[in-house]
């Protein structure tokens, strides 16, 4: 296991418990501006986090989450629109010949500059908070380029041509890592939702050891990777810790409380609330009762952190963050 980094060293010194949601769109709603111009203006999505940061105080400061940047500086397609996190559209990799010929990016090309210049700017936020960039994982990187749900029948009927865009991902996005860690960023949130639309030795084959492999070059005692999977559930856990990592990140389908149970006390897991089904359609005083609930389940756990299961929609109410961080501190009360 890499050594203990920043971001788990303060959750398990926190006196109190500590909320990460995933939530950067929503502040458009105090700026302004759109999710399009937020992802393609590094000011722009500074002054977003920004302002969240200053109406919710915590120890930390993300940059949003984009899952479609890195496949663009690889050259996919997107489909934009003004509010709407861009998506990829199309396939760029049909066949092995093209994948072990597909040129590889460098941090910095197309959109990812956007990203990374947030970063920086949001080491020089007053308050000092503990930074985190976000980026893709490995295996939605490659799923991107290859297309989902092709990507999923390719690592049973061509392994050698998700093996060859997976190698290609791997060496990209550790590049990329790297970058985030020279722009001042504390630790990067890994974002490998694909990979839980994988069965366990699936997972264990096409997504953890590549994993394993970035957190090896960029992870020390300062730095290191959170990795995000939202859609997978708990009999992926023992595939999932394969990596070796200590700090995790769950969607709404993982049993938190059972995952708790399951791993070390110096291991961070963080989630789970649903971020549309319970921060955006639900009302505030119905929000607070997740929260609360969640809070009591993994009450026993200071290795608990609550947070969004995944990236909270522009379209979330304000009024419903408010409630999640005053669940928090009325538990704490």
């Amino acid at each position: 296991m890499p050594p203990a980094n920043r971001f788990n060293r303060l959750v398990l010194a926190s006196p109190g418990r500590l909320v990460l949601p995933i939530a950067t769109y929503p502040g458009l709603a105090l700026t302004g501006a759109t999710v399009r111009e937020a992802v393609n203006d590094p000011q722009v999505q500074f002054d977003a986090i920004a302002a969240l940061h200053e109406r919710y105080p915590t120890p930390f400061a993300m940059s949003a989450m984009d899952l479609s940047a890195e496949a663009e500086a690889f050259g996919c397609t997107l489909h934009l629109a003004e509010n709407e996190i861009p998506s990829v559209t199309g396939r760029l990799v049909t066949g092995l010949e093209q994948a072990v010929k597909l040129p590889e990016p460098q941090p910095g090309d197309r959109r990812t500059a956007v990203f990374l210049e947030t970063v920086t700017r949001l080491t020089k936020l007053p308050s000092r908070p503990l930074v985190l960039g976000g980026c893709i994982g490995p295996f939605s990187l490659a799923a991107r380029l290859v297309g989902v749900s092709e990507a999923l029948e390719l690592t049973l009927s061509e392994p050698a041509l998700m093996e060859a865009v997976l190698e290609k991902s791997t060496a990209f996005l550790t590049a990329y890592a790297r970058a985030f860690k020279e722009a001042g960023a504390a630790g990067l949130v890994m974002a490998e939702p694909a990979a839980g639309l994988l069965s366990p030795r699936g997972l264990s084959t096409h997504s953890s050891p590549y994993v394993k492999r970035i957190a090896a070059e960029v992870s020390d005692g300062e730095f290191g990777l959170i990795l995000h999977n939202c859609a997978a559930r708990l009999l992926h856990l023992p595939a999932i810790l394969a990596t070796g990592l200590n700090s995790f990140h769950f969607g709404a389908p993982m049993d938190l409380p059972a995952a708790l149970g399951k791993v070390a006390p110096d291991v961070v897991l963080c989630g789970n609330l649903d971020p549309t089904a319970v921060l955006c359609q639900l009302a505030p005083a119905e929000v607070r009762v997740r929260a609360l609930e969640l809070l009591a389940q993994a009450g026993a756990y200071r290795n608990f952190v609550l947070s969004s299961g995944c990236d909270v929609p522009a379209a979330a109410p304000l009024a419903n963050l408010a409630a999640l961080y005053a669940a928090v501190n009325e538990k704490a009360a």
